[in-house]
């Protein structure tokens, strides 16, 4: 049977059908989708489907290893930047090893069309020593959950995917399988402690399997070798193998990558019957720089860092052509009549009634300096609430050099992220304690709801919501002459 289905659709459903147990995830495009697809699926919702939206990357991570130890078969999911927050425990993980296939979805955002930067998540399989699949299409992100997971139980070691904006939001007809059933639970008697002497066994097993994992790659049915008389080789790497078709069609002499560790021996062999490579990937010179190092200083390889593909942005069809010498199709003109549409808020969403709040209290102003604010809805209204937002759970820490040109204090951002609630401190010598903050009032921004770092009545914090209009004005304003610490429990709305 075949689905229209999304990029990110294909997976879940590709989860789904491969014996899924539970998905943990934390919420970023272009990733989004694939937990919404499975907590509305029909399938998941009769076989109760663990589903989880996790308050960061970090315990999305550590969820699904849980459930990996337990036999299960699991998927957490991030965008690209998630990564550097369950790095901590991602990486480790490589180490203890899994039971249950865990596959870890990181959709990289080449362009940065709602990223703060264009890291690759290549480069985390590469570091972590864990093999990472890349498809080139909806069909084969569909298929490559299933193999993943057999891979992944295998090797007993998680599995990287890596996926692009373009594939993870673009639409194509997908063969479904019939579902497997789920795996039983079957808990490993292992030690998933990494103590130092566990550590260092684990550890040289995990290189033990590098050689394993190689030969899966070179033997993966996602790797692929095309021939033709041509002099100019192509390592063709994701969604970049679909542009070099485009392009030149089947008159090429090429080797697929979908599946790392990259196999070396299919590149060699294209290498040496070429004068020379042309590396197209999507994202950064992951490949390049490898492939460089394969083969030589004195083999020319070419690609993002010889200029002839763009160093930076997502991949086109035009960019690959010119690339490989072909004339661009022809293109409509852009339209001159159209007028600027920047990023919207959800419907609903609690971040534009608490930026008005705040500018006709007149509680935030240019001449109180630079606020600090979260990446994600907060970013949306910068120009009016925060001057600065570079990372998840930005914190007060870069404020000391701002707070020096304006006439008040500052406000802050959450130094800390704990579970569904929001536990506030202060990083100075007056926070013993972790919800503990100073008796200064410092609004700032944060994810899921809009919160104020600053001193609350013992009755508590008004529902988040509701806290909007002249009456937040005023009990901001009252808030300043309460000068005692307060502990501060606040409730998390998802709107």
């Amino acid at each position: 049977m075949k689905k229209l289905l999304l990029g990110d659709e294909a997976i879940a459903q590709g989860a789904i059908d491969a014996g899924l147990s539970g998905v943990y995830a934390y919420p970023g495009t272009p990733s989004t989708e694939i937990t919404e697809y499975i907590q509305g699926n029909a399938v998941a919702r009769e076989r109760g489907l663990h589903s989880r939206w996790c308050t960061n990357e970090k315990t999305a991570m550590e969820a699904a290893l849980g459930m990996s130890y337990a036999g299960k078969r699991a998927l957490v999911c991030m965008k690209h930047v998630g990564m550097n927050v369950c790095a901590d425990a991602f990486v480790n993980s490589a180490i203890t090893g899994v039971k249950g296939g865990l596959i870890v979805l990181a959709a990289d955002d080449p362009s940065m069309h709602s990223s703060q930067n264009e890291q690759d998540s290549r480069f985390y399989a590469k570091f972590a020593l864990v093999p990472c699949l890349e498809p080139s299409n909806q069909q084969e992100a569909y298929d490559m959950m299933s193999y993943g997971f057999d891979l992944s139980e295998r090797l007993g070691e998680p599995i990287v995917m890596r996926i692009v904006t373009r594939l993870a939001h673009s639409r194509a007809a997908v063969e479904v399988a019939e579902a497997k059933a789920e795996k039983p639970l079957s808990p490993a008697t292992d030690a998933w402690v990494l103590l130092p002497g566990i550590a260092r066994r684990k550890y040289v097993a995990l290189l033990e399997k590098q050689v394993a994992m190689r030969q899966a790659s070179e033997d993966s049915p996602f790797n692929k070798v095309e021939t033709s008389a041509s002099k100019t080789g192509i390592v063709a790497c994701g969604i970049a193998y679909n542009y070099v078709k485009e392009a030149v069609g089947d008159d090429a002499d090429l080797v697929k990558v979908s599946q790392y560790p990259l196999p070396e021996e299919k590149i060699k062999a294209l290498a040496a019957r070429c004068d020379e490579l042309l590396v197209i990937e999507d994202g950064q010179p992951v490949v390049e720089e490898m492939v460089k190092g394969l083969l030589g200083a004195g083999y020319p390889v070419k690609g993002r860092l010889t200029g002839d593909l763009p160093r930076t942005g997502e991949l086109t069809p035009d960019s690959v052509a010119k690339a490989l010498g072909k004339a661009a199709g022809a293109a409509f003109a852009p339209a001159k009549n159209m007028a600027a549409r920047p990023p919207q808020l959800c419907q609903g969403c609690g971040n534009g009634p608490l930026r008005h709040t705040l500018l006709n209290g007149r509680l935030i102003s240019p001449r109180r300096g630079v606020p600090p604010g979260r990446p994600g809805p907060q970013a949306q209204g910068v120009r009016s609430q925060g001057s600065t937002c570079q990372d998840h759970d930005h914190s007060r820490r870069d404020q000391h050099p701002t707070e020096q040109g304006g006439d008040g204090p500052m406000p802050e951002c959450s130094d800390l992220d704990l579970s569904r609630f929001r536990f506030f401190r202060r990083d100075d010598e007056n926070a013993r304690l972790i919800p503990v903050v100073r008796p200064k009032l410092r609004p700032g921004f944060l994810g899921g709801v809009q919160i104020f770092h600053g001193p609350l009545p013992v009755q508590g914090f008004p529902d988040p919501l509701q806290f909007f209009g002249q009456g937040a004005v005023d009990l901001i304003r009252a808030e300043k002459s309460f000068s005692q610490l307060q502990l501060q429990l606040l409730r998390r709305h998802f709107v």
